[in-house]
């Protein structure tokens, strides 16, 4: 029985078709909380979504066959609610989940005594069903890479006085680790040179910008040295610490993620950047 049930498991994982995957949630007796083992399972599928077009989203929550209609309902109704939550908080868009309902009790179907516990394990769960979006003309001219109005300079712009509000500097040099916030060792040289422009440049206040490459709906992407989902924030974080260690004043600078909201449409890795953007200019000292 011990190998049925691990096959029942493991096919839950699997995509039943080309445009549907499927996953199960597996709850205790009684409990809408999500076990720590089924929470990481629960993570694993969603990270497989992250280069997939996501149509839409649908979680149902089922009981085993004890308790009465009313109660299973109920219960059913709040593991439903658990994984929409769950799936929020991992970055899944909210919109994208169309479907959320308790469904109940799934009647017991026994082929001897002794599977009866195995398979009311198996009914307290939560099946997740996610389609993919079909790819259509008009997707694929939404998906094209945006083109930001905003004009891009350089930090040579800083030190000529020829930089302004609104103007954007994408550090070009600056790349980061995959998956992680820090940057490579052949980013600190223009850093440290970042740095020193800044600080000497105290009238220049701007805001720090990370991105993220490489996930579908403008999602951010999982930062594997927190395991939270917020990569292209901690990016720039990263720069906004660096830079204030360096003696550049904190009310000078902000810094925002913005997800895979603005790809460049080109190798993975120039999307894993930071840029900055021009708030304020005051008068020189």
């Amino acid at each position: 029985m011990k190998y049925i049930i691990t096959i029942l498991l493991f096919v839950t994982q699997l995509g039943f078709s080309q445009n549907k995957f499927a996953h199960d949630v597996y709850f205790d007796t009684d409990k809408y909380f999500v076990p720590l083992t089924e929470e990481n399972r629960l993570l694993l599928f969603i990270s497989t979504l992250d280069t997939i077009p996501i149509e839409k989203v649908s979680i149902y929550g089922f009981t085993d066959d004890r308790g009465t209609n009313e109660y299973n309902l109920e219960l059913s109704q709040n593991r439903a609610n658990t994984i929409k939550d769950m799936f929020a908080g991992y970055g899944i868009d909210p919109n994208l989940i169309t479907n959320v309902n308790g469904k109940g009790e799934i009647l017991l179907k026994v082929l001897n005594e002794e599977e009866i516990q195995q398979i009311r394990g198996l009914n307290r769960k939560v099946e997740v069903v996610v389609t993919r979006k079909l790819p259509t003309k008009a997707n694929e001219e939404k998906n094209k890479v945006v083109k930001e109005t905003t004009k891009e300079k350089t930090t040579d712009d800083i030190k000529k006085g020829t930089i302004k509000k609104g103007d954007k500097i994408r550090l070009d040099k600056i790349y980061f680790k995959t998956s992680y916030s820090y940057v490579t060792s052949g980013s600190k040289k223009t850093l440290e040179s970042l740095a020193k422009i800044m600080v000497e440049n105290k009238n220049i206040y701007f805001t720090i910008q990370g991105h993220v490459c490489c996930t579908q709906n403008s999602r951010d992407a999982v930062d594997k040295k927190t395991s939270k989902r917020n990569l292209s924030v901690a990016r720039a974080k990263y720069i906004y610490d660096y830079l204030a260690k360096k003696g550049v004043a904190k009310k000078r600078m902000k810094y925002l993620g913005f997800r895979r909201k603005f790809p460049l449409g080109g190798a993975p890795e120039f999307d894993r950047r930071v840029e900055i953007l021009i708030t304020y200019v005051g008068k020189e000292n």
